[in-house]
């Protein structure tokens, strides 16, 4: 039993094809299968079901894959021991960041991130936190950046700020004549919402109601943005509201801050985390990402300092 054959056996495992895992480890496929089929001899048991398309994995193959990707994460390990005792951060880090996040993190973080550490190559995609989850569990991404809490097993949360959502109003709405606002000021039947599969849009029905179907139906058309800037636009060229989260007005010009308007307490916020899988072992590269998104966002939104050095010392006992 080889490093190598546990590796290909996850990637026929993670992306059901013996085509595709060859692609993705750059070998040919008759390596691929061949050293597969070596490693089925050896133990005795088929790990997969060829027959099948996709190909299926055995209930025996679907332990043995759950053990190979421990082994794997422990040998990942080695390297980052090298690392920390050299005191390098190198090497490759895959993140997600749902979009709701993205337009307000990304483009500070790809630009500082690459002059702090231009020896990490970070791969960045924007994601749902669905597709996230079955990512992470299939060590598709090493990390990512989501609305938490998702309490999901297998999946470590590492909280890093809390956002306030505030509501965006155009110029006629009754609600701008206050100075702070509450979920009453929301008029349900002029809210435009992101649509299904956005976390924040289940937020903003907890606010407000889960009626809203019913009491839409009377507008001339229906529309769901998949992007929070689409909602803002939606709100300057055809009247309404929208909820927002705080790092979206950051941009706002004089006119657009005006017709913003704060919650009165309890204020809604969004705990915005990194996660991890439970195998995750790149930690040294994991902080030096925490502490770049932290530099992004204003300082009363940070986990409190004491918190983010736990931490450090939760993540260094994983």
């Amino acid at each position: 039993m080889t490093i190598t054959q546990l590796e290909y056996v996850v990637a026929v495992a993670t992306y059901k094809s013996f085509v595709a895992a060859a692609e993705k480890c750059f070998v040919t496929q008759p390596t691929l299968s061949m050293q597969i089929q070596k490693l089925e001899e050896e133990l005795g048991v088929k790990l997969f079901d060829r027959n099948k398309h996709p190909v299926a994995i055995t209930a025996m193959g679907a332990a043995i894959v759950d053990q190979a990707r421990v082994i794997l994460a422990e040998c990942e390990k080695i390297q980052e021991l090298i690392q920390d005792q050299q005191n390098n951060v190198m090497g490759s880090f895959r993140l997600a960041v749902i979009p709701t996040i993205a337009p307000y993190i990304l483009p500070g973080l790809l630009d500082g991130y690459s002059r702090h550490f231009p020896d990490v190559k970070l791969q960045v995609t924007e994601m749902e936190t669905k597709q996230i989850l079955a990512a992470l569990r299939n060590n598709e991404l090493d990390a990512a950046l989501v609305s938490t809490p998702l309490e999901q097993n297998g999946i470590k949360e590492y909280p890093l700020f809390t956002e306030p959502f505030v509501g965006y109003f155009s110029e006629d709405e009754p609600a701008l004549k206050k100075r702070l606002i509450s979920p009453d000021d929301i008029d349900l039947e002029r809210l435009w919402l992101l649509n299904e599969g956005h976390c924040m849009r289940n937020q903003v029905l907890d606010l407000c109601s889960d009626q809203i179907q019913r009491l839409q139906a009377k507008k001339p058309y229906h529309y769901e943005s998949s992007n929070v800037e689409t909602l803002r636009k939606m709100v300057d060229k055809n009247k309404g509201l929208t909820i927002l989260p705080e790092l979206a007005t950051f941009e706002f010009n004089e006119n657009q801050i005006e017709r913003v308007r704060y919650f009165e307490d309890p204020e809604p916020v969004r705990e915005i985390s990194i996660i991890t899988n439970d195998h995750f072992v790149k930690l040294s590269l994991l902080q030096t990402l925490i502490d770049e998104i932290l530099s992004l966002v204003p300082e009363k939104m940070r986990v409190q300092k004491k918190n983010r050095k736990v931490l450090r010392i939760q993540s260094a006992k994983l």
